[in-house]
């Protein structure tokens, strides 16, 4: 049984898509290093902007000076020159930002070219043969959108971050110049309005990640169900699908509506930081004449507001609140760690993606090791793989996968997985395997919760080999002993010749021949992987369709050399004859889940002669 339907894609939660300190935290060390190779450019850039905050303070004392020493004082000679004073301020300002985007691209063009070299990179590692990921989908969106989007959004970044705080110093030093009361009055509602857009900032990434991880989920799954749309009408998985993209959708749409959401309340603190220190000096007025400041001191604070301080905080805050955020998020997407990345050695027993559609749902029935057949537990052993209520959901909306399933598997004993295609057998062995958390309960190998355990821990437990083998550029040797680097050559040759390798091994040109994963069949492949989790010390081995390239006859040779070896074997079954060389049989089933011998199940579980009438034809 081949799975026929598209693998799923999770739709990211809260917890997982949370882009704040943790993003920041991996950005920061890049960062750094991308800043330390320009300091040529930012020295450049920092004293161009240096002539915006000489401008900024020119314009606003130039005007009061104009009012004051001017045309009040019956001087309107010397208030000309100072409106002229004035107007070379403003005119200065074309040079400046010519300047400004002289040195700016010195900065968006080298991170542009790094952020493709990694997107390129990235997707070259995944699609290669014996890559971890398989096909990139999301590949195309790095590579135009994202990158794009990152370089436009950093480029604004500068330019408004860089003349927000120049220009500022330069309104505030002038407004201190005419009178240290302006500053009274103009700050605190100037601070209020910005506190309270830092405070949308964090939350606002995190909705921006979810938004952008919900896209690229959506695209994930409409270019997984174009590629399967036969296997989807030949077997029925095709509602399934519909209502995995109708979840996708909803989705989407609700991470839109929450960024608009805080987008809003960013709006709300841009009117309180933007209207209200213009406000306040309107009605500061009659304080402030009292406390001997000038019409012309009052008309310059007015200009500094207006036509320097307020414009450079408005722009500040819109490309904080949208630009920031997307190149928080795009950044830590592309340069941050693969999503469900794993050790190299956790490659190599390489975790499949969650299988089929999973259109059904298996709810726990207590399912336990019978007393009467296979390998029965005494109470005092600890099982060899226990699973306690375990639930388990694609989404906050998705229906459970498994719903509240148990499981015992005794130490030593050999469990086949059967069920129809997409039910959530790869999803048992990824759980069991600890490379997938359960929504709820419990799952725990020879004693121990596998959740939230360390690679290399998991790997000294567990061998997952998944339905596409992992096979890399090497010697035999090498792959072979992968899992076991202290395997004597004689081990290694006794495991060689159990699996009726040797015209392979032979072929390649002995344990020390170079193998290319690209010149093995897929059947070579899935033995060269058996063979190396043969050789793991490991004391659980979970194979999920590990032999569906295989024939019969070296299907069942592989699994009965697999069963001899000491420790537990868990096996999703791609035959009939799986199941029954097993100890015992696991059914998964849209409602229930059913669990005995081949015998007890052909008397008790009508989805297993359906299954055995299929298999038989």
């Amino acid at each position: 049984m081949t799975s026929a339907g598209i693998p799923r894609t999770p739709v990211p939660d809260d917890g997982a898509r949370d882009a704040g300190a943790g993003a920041l935290r991996r950005l920061a060390p890049p960062a750094r290093r991308f800043l330390a190779h320009r300091k040529g450019v930012l020295v450049r850039l920092a004293l161009w902007s240096l002539a915006e905050s000489g401008q900024a303070f020119l314009v606003g004392h130039a005007v009061a000076r104009c009012v004051d020493d001017g045309f009040l004082a019956g001087d309107p000679r010397r208030g000309l020159l100072w409106l002229g004073v004035a107007l070379v301020a403003v005119l200065s300002g074309a040079p400046v930002v010519r300047g400004v985007f002289a040195q700016l691209s010195g900065l968006t063009e080298p991170l542009r070219d790094a952020l493709v070299r990694r997107a390129v990179d990235r997707s070259m590692a995944r699609a290669a043969p014996g890559g971890p990921g398989g096909t990139d989908r999301a590949a195309v969106s790095r590579l135009t959108n994202q990158v794009e989007i990152a370089r436009d959004s950093f480029a604004g970044l500068v330019l408004t971050l860089r003349s927000f705080v120049f220009t500022a110093v330069g309104a505030l030093l002038g407004l201190l110049s005419l009178h240290p009361a302006l500053l009274v009055v103009v700050l605190p509602p100037l601070v209020a309005g910005l506190a309270l857009f830092l405070a949308t900032l964090r939350p606002m990434a995190a909705a921006q990640r979810r938004a952008l991880a919900a896209d690229e989920a959506l695209g994930d799954h409409a270019a997984r169900s174009r590629a399967a749309l036969r296997d989807l009408a030949a077997c029925g998985t095709g509602p399934g699908a519909e209502r995995r993209g109708a979840d996708l959708v909803a989705d989407a749409a609700a991470q839109a509506r929450t960024l608009a959401g805080w987008a809003a309340v960013r709006t709300a603190a841009l009117g309180v930081a933007g209207h209200l220190p213009v406000l306040a000096l309107l009605v500061a007025v009659p304080w402030l004449r009292g406390r001997g400041v000038s019409a012309g001191a009052l008309l310059g604070a007015f200009t500094y507001l207006v036509q320097s301080l307020l414009p450079a905080l408005h722009t500040l805050m819109t490309a904080l609140g949208a630009a920031g955020a997307r190149l928080l998020v795009v950044l830590d997407r592309i340069l941050g760690p693969e999503p469900g990345a794993a050790s190299p050695q956790a490659a190599a027993c390489a975790a499949s993606t969650a299988e089929g559609s999973d259109r059904g749902r298996v709810r726990g029935t207590g399912v336990r090791t019978p007393a009467d057949g296979g390998h029965p537990v005494p109470r005092a052993a600890v099982p060899a793989v226990e699973l306690r209520s375990v639930t388990l959901s694609y989404g906050v909306r998705a229906e459970p996968v498994l719903d509240a399933l148990d499981l015992r598997v005794a130490p030593g004993e050999h469990l086949a997985v059967v069920g129809p295609s997409g039910i959530g057998k790869s999803t048992l062995t990824r759980l069991v395997a600890g490379t997938l958390a359960p929504s709820r309960g419990e799952v725990r190998v020879a004693g121990g919760v596998v959740t939230g355990r360390p690679a290399v821990e998991l790997a000294a437990l567990r061998v997952l080999v998944p339905q596409e083998a992992y096979v890399f550029s090497g010697t035999v040797g090498d792959n072979l002993g992968y899992l076991n680097p202290h395997v004597r050559r004689a081990e290694l040759g006794a495991a060689v010749r159990a699996f009726g390798l040797e015209p392979l091994v032979e072929r390649l040109g002995g344990p020390d021949g170079s193998v290319r994963p690209a010149e093995l069949s897929p059947g070579e492949r899935q033995l060269v992987a058996l063979v190396r989790a043969y050789l793991s010390p490991a004391p659980l081995l979970l194979l999920d369709e590990a032999t569906c390239h295989l024939d019969p006859a070296s299907e069942a040779r592989a699994e009965e050399v697999l069963a001899g070896r000491p420790g537990t074997l868990v096996v999703v079954a791609h035959r009939l004859s799986s199941a029954i060389r097993a100890d015992r049989t696991l059914v998964l089933d849209g409602e229930r889940a059913e669990c005995g011998t081949h015998g007890e199940l052909l008397a008790r579980s009508p989805l297993y002669r359906d299954l055995t009438g299929h298999w038989h034809a």
